[in-house]
């Protein structure tokens, strides 16, 4: 028992030791942070998220299947999605969805332009890598909107289960917003 007690001992010493160094390493990057100016800023995602779901014409089904297994869980989401996929989505799960023009014609854009004005927590955007698309460049803004202003994305079917079965899905949760100050205040 003494030998059991003592490797506890020995054990717990070494984790407190352990996060002790970590805490300290943490306040360092966090002072080599803010002496440069960069201050951590963050935008709070509410348990319920707005969702943007998007399809391409040959991920439609998928998107669609996908949706219906997951029915319930997103049901206690916002949902907005590209006009086309909308409409095929209200249709299979009978809840409303707010839709936006479709892809080509705009959709795509609208979206990006909500995840810039904060407005939309999550994508789910089941895109085509095997088939070039008219509006490719639209498609590349909104991932990398999506990346800009750090929301989750999922761009297939395994990513979108790992998104939706994860806790943070159903709970408020602070996502760091970058800090775009050095880029918005460069000379010109």
């Amino acid at each position: 028992m003494a030998g059991l007690r003592g490797i506890l001992v020995s054990f717990f010493r070494q984790v407190s030791l352990t996060l002790h160094y970590l805490w300290h390493i943490l306040q360092w990057f966090l002072n080599i942070w803010y002496m440069n100016g960069s201050h951590p800023s963050f935008r709070v995602l509410q348990a319920r998220k707005r969702i943007a779901l998007i399809a391409h014409d040959h991920k439609k089904a998928e998107l669609i299947e996908w949706a219906v297994y997951n029915k319930a869980a997103l049901a206690r989401h916002e949902l907005l999605a590209t006009g086309t996929t909308g409409k095929l989505l209200e249709d299979a799960l009978d809840v409303p969805i707010k839709k936006m023009l479709s892809g080509p014609l705009g959709g795509d854009q609208q979206i990006g332009a909500r995840i810039a004005e904060g407005k939309v927590d999550v994508m789910i955007f089941f895109w085509d890598p095997m088939e070039a698309q008219p509006h490719d460049p639209d498609i590349k803004a909104l991932l990398r909107l999506a990346v800009v202003w750090n929301i989750p994305i999922a761009c297939d079917r395994a990513t979108a289960d790992f998104l939706m079965t994860s806790p943070l899905m159903n709970q408020e949760y602070q996502a760091i917003l970058p800090d775009y100050n050095m880029y918005l205040h460069r000379p010109l």
